[in-house]
């Protein structure tokens, strides 16, 4: 056999091991975040809340208390979370948020929110509604100045 055939087939036999072993991991995975569903959906609660301030920011910036910093997998200890303060009755909490409503989420503005434990799942109005957020992209220096100078020219802005 050439040499090129057989190192074919060695890549081959690396990548076919490296799908299975893929493939596996994802199924693990998956039963895991379905079991992490169903603890946040049982211990979800309804609460009003004043949402005071929301930042992206790192685990151990936020003022999260230290048991939950300390039950955090390593890797995630250096990523940044996105962190809603809130006053909740009396006192203000630190609570983790969605990625996914982390948007929608008003600041100082009173709503309802969903949540378990000190995560934040949902929220809706209380008063009004929650202003849907823009998915602009930012713009880039070529396009900004491209827009400044039709503007100065006059003519209309191209999107």
């Amino acid at each position: 056999m050439k040499t090129w055939a057989v190192v074919l087939l060695v890549i081959l036999a690396i990548l076919i091991v490296a799908v299975v072993v893929l493939y596996f991991l994802g199924r693990k995975m998956q039963k895991k975040q379905e079991e992490q569903q169903q603890q946040i959906e049982a211990y979800k609660q309804n609460v009003t809340m004043l949402v005071i301030d929301k930042k992206i920011m790192k685990l151990k910036e936020a003022g999260l208390p230290q048991s939950v910093i300390d039950n955090m997998p390593k890797m995630m200890r250096r990523s940044k979370l996105p962190i809603v303060k809130a006053k909740v009755g009396p006192q203000i909490v630190t609570l983790v948020c969605d990625q996914k409503i982390f948007d929608l989420v008003p600041v100082k503005k009173e709503v309802k929110a969903t949540v378990s434990g000190i995560y934040l799942t949902s929220v809706k109005a209380v008063r009004g509604t929650l202003v849907q957020p823009e998915n602009q992209k930012k713009k880039n220096w070529f396009k900004r100045n491209i827009e400044k100078l039709q503007e100065k020219a006059g003519a209309k802005p191209v999107k």
